[in-house]
């Protein structure tokens, strides 16, 4: 059955919801580059493969790659985020215009811009080199003021958390959205959650949840432990993203899950991005939590299945 049917939702309808809904989307931006290539031989200096580089690719990751999916889905996203001042910034801005994405990103000169860079052969991700520093204090306080200033512009925040350090004053950040009567989505990071204390929703994966709540041993256990959580840091719902095991939402009326809709999974990184982008988007368009919740599961499910950050469109999402 389709889903948008299933749901009890009109194709037309949503379409037109999800193009007026406006999200700003906060957090630590970085530049996912793809080196591509065929393995034919180890090296001489060293027992490691020799990759032959023919093709490369650059992406747009991390929160940038929640901004957009939110852009892919017919939302209108806005990305506010600080970047070095460099070549590798000028990509990340040029990558998110052409996708349809507004971009606040502030530039400082003494650090240089987040890169990831992947070598990848036959399908395999030979090694990741990863290149970051920590944005300055001074360009922070830039970035909160702005923040303030466009928040009113937008129907949902979505703060992104890849422990980089752009998310510094996030406490403030979740009390200044919710004074303006915004809801905020946090993607988390770290074993430290209180700092997300009053969010909407917070939305860690399955090792991520286990890192702060400890493990379970039972369905029991987990709804006790993520209702105490929820309860802990008055957030109005926990959605904990459990991989083969689909997704649960845990809210004061109780917990809700729902199976993986992945039918072939090839590439987990980035599922991340797209359930909260997609919740985030949806929650913008009127949509209730579960209704989000489904819409996001299926998205999920289909980014999983392809290789590296992607997204998932709204055609896709449609026809599931």
């Amino acid at each position: 059955m389709n889903l948008l049917h299933e749901l009890g939702l009109d194709r037309t309808t949503l379409s037109a919801d999800l193009a007026r809904a406006r999200v700003l989307v906060v957090g630590d931006v970085m530049l996912d580059r793809y080196w591509f290539g065929d393995v034919s031989r180890i090296s001489p200096e060293a027992p490691v493969p020799v990759a032959r580089i023919g093709r490369m690719e650059e992406r747009a990751g991390g929160a940038a790659n929640v901004a957009r999916n939110i852009a892919s889905l017919g939302g209108k996203a806005s990305i506010l985020s600080v970047v070095g001042d460099d070549e590798a910034a000028t990509a990340l801005e040029r990558l998110m215009l052409a996708d349809g994405i507004t971009t606040l990103l502030k530039r400082d000169a003494a650090i240089s811009t987040t890169i990831k860079l992947r070598v990848v052969a036959r399908q395999q991700q030979l090694i990741r080199l990863d290149f970051e520093d920590a944005p300055s204090r001074e360009i922070l306080a830039d970035k909160l003021e702005q923040y303030q200033a466009v928040l009113a512009e937008h129907d949902v925040v979505i703060l992104s958390d890849y422990g980089k350090g752009g998310l510094t004053h996030v406490a403030r950040m979740i009390e200044l959205a919710r004074a303006a009567g915004k809801p905020v989505l946090i993607d988390p990071k770290g074993d430290d959650y209180a700092k997300y204390a009053g969010a909407t929703l917070l939305t860690p994966n399955r090792s991520e949840f286990k890192e702060v709540a400890g493990s379970w041993h039972s369905e029991e256990q987990l709804i006790a432990k993520a209702q105490a959580l929820r309860s802990e840091l008055q957030l109005d719902a926990l959605l904990v993203t459990r991989s083969e095991e689909g997704m649960t939402l845990f809210r004061a009326e109780g917990a809700l899950h729902q199976p993986t809709f992945a039918r072939e999974v090839y590439d987990v990184s980035g599922a991340g991005d797209t359930v909260i982008g997609t919740m985030g988007l949806a929650l913008a368009a009127g949509l209730s939590l579960p209704l989000a919740m489904s819409l996001a599961n299926a998205a999920a499910g289909i980014v999983v299945g392809k290789l590296g950050t992607a997204v998932c469109t709204q055609q896709e999402l449609f026809v599931v």
